[in-house]
C-alpha cells in the first residue's frame, strides 16, 4: 500500500470551498492509497505549523507528500513544507493550483527554485501550467488535469428565452466578481431580460463588496453564499448561461462541471481556459474585464440556439474525458 501525505487548505467545514485535499483525496483513498492529510487550522500561522508538524510526525510511514500549491501568499506553505520535506529526505510533489503561478516564477525566481527544482514530479492541472513552467527551464513535470465524475453531472439542452446568468466560485478579487455585476447592469440598460445568481463563499471579503456592488447599480442579485456540491448542481437547471468573469485561473473545476451540465459557458480567455475552451466549439472565450463583449457573446447565445445546442453537446464531450475513472490511471502511474 501506498502512503501519501496530502498537505492543503482542508477548510470546507470552515465555510470555503471544498478543495482538491477533499476530493482528490478521497478518490484516490477509494483507489487503496492510504492517505494522512493537513491542515484545517483556519489561523494561517497554525495552518503552517500543523503542516510542519504532520510532515514530522508521518515521515516515517510516508511514500510521497502531495503539496496543493498557490500563488498567492499560500505559496509559503508550499516552499517550508518542500524544504521540510528535502531535509527529511522525503520524495515531495507539489500539485500546480494557483492560476497565477507563473507570475510567481518570474517574481520569486530563487525561491520557486528551491521548490520545484527539488521535487520527485511537479504535477501540472492544466497544460497551460505545464507550458508556462517548461518555458521557464522547469522539466520535471507531468500533466494530470482536474477530474470530476461524470455521473454526477445530468447534461441538459437548455431553452434560453429569457437569460438566466449562473456565476460559481468563491469570492475572491481574483475572480473579479464584480464584472459579473456589470454584465448583468449593462444587459439590464439594454433591456434585456435577465436575472444573475451567484454561489459561493466569501475568501477576501469580496462578497460583502459585491453585495455593495449590486445595491450601488440597482440591480438585484441572487447571493447564495457557499453550497454543497449537490445544491448547486441542483438549482443549475433553473439557469442557461454560466459566466467565468476570473483575471487569472488555471482548470477551473467549476468550468468543468458546467460544460458536463450543458450550460453554455462564456469565460474570459485568461489562463488554462483557452486549453480547455476552445472558442466558438464548446464555449466562448473573450478579453478579461470586457463588459461589451460579455454583453454581445450573451447576446449571442440568446438569439443563435441551433448553433449553442451544437456547442453544448461539444462541451459534454469535452467535460467527459475530464472523468475520474480516466484521470485516475495517470494518478495511480505516478504514485505507485
Amino acid at each position: 500500500m501506498t502512503n501519501l501525505l496530502y498537505i492543503g487548505n482542508k477548510l470546507s467545514n470552515k465555510g470555503k470551498t471544498v478543495t482538491s485535499i477533499e476530493t482528490l483525496g478521497e478518490l484516490l483513498k477509494a483507489e487503496g492509497f492510504a492517505i494522512e492529510t493537513a491542515s484545517n487550522k483556519v489561523n494561517k500561522v497554525y495552518r503552517l505549523v500543523d503542516m510542519l508538524n504532520s510532515v514530522i510526525k508521518y515521515r516515517k510511514q510516508t511514500d510521497f507528500v502531495l503539496i496543493d500549491t498557490y500563488s498567492s501568499s499560500n505559496f509559503y506553505y508550499a516552499l517550508f513544507v518542500s524544504q521540510l520535506c528535502r531535509f527529511l529526505r522525503l520524495k515531495y510533489i507539489p500539485v500546480l493550483r494557483g492560476g497565477n503561478l507563473p507570475n510567481r516564477l518570474k517574481s520569486h525566481p530563487k525561491l520557486s527554485k528551491l521548490i520545484f527544482n527539488n521535487a520527485y514530479k511537479n504535477v501540472a492541472p492544466s497544460l497551460y501550467m505545464q507550458s508556462s513552467f517548461e518555458v521557464l527551464g522547469y522539466s520535471n513535470l507531468v500533466c494530470i488535469p482536474n477530474s470530476i465524475e461524470i455521473k454526477n453531472y445530468p447534461f441538459k439542452i437548455r431553452n434560453i428565452d429569457k437569460i438566466k446568468l449562473l456565476w460559481v466560485r468563491s469570492f475572491s478579487k481574483i475572480y473579479n466578481p464584480l464584472l459579473a455585476i456589470q454584465v448583468l447592469k449593462a444587459l439590464k440598460d439594454k433591456h434585456i431580460d435577465v436575472e444573475l445568481c451567484m454561489v459561493g463563499p466569501d475568501n477576501d471579503g469580496s462578497l460583502e463588496e459585491t453585495k455593495k456592488y449590486a445595491e450601488k447599480l440597482n440591480v438585484k442579485v441572487t447571493f447564495t453564499g457557499k453550497l454543497e456540491k449537490e445544491e448547486w448542481v441542483g438549482i443549475s437547471k433553473n439557469f442557461n448561461v454560466f459566466i467565468n468573469t476570473t483575471n487569472f485561473d488555471n482548470m477551473p473545476v467549476s468550468v468543468i462541471e458546467a460544460m458536463a451540465l450543458g450550460l453554455p459557458v462564456i469565460s474570459t480567455n485568461v489562463g488554462g481556459l483557452p486549453f480547455l475552451i476552445t472558442n466558438e466549439v464548446d464555449g466562448i472565450l473573450i478579453p478579461p474585464n470586457n463588459v461589451e463583449a460579455f454583453v454581445q457573446a450573451i447576446i449571442e447565445i440568446k438569439n443563435q440556439p441551433e448553433k449553442i445546442k451544437t456547442m453544448v453537446i461539444s462541451a459534454r464531450k469535452t467535460a467527459e474525458q475530464f472523468d475520474w475513472n480516466i484521470v485516475k490511471n495517470q494518478w495511480i502511474k505516478l504514485l505507485k
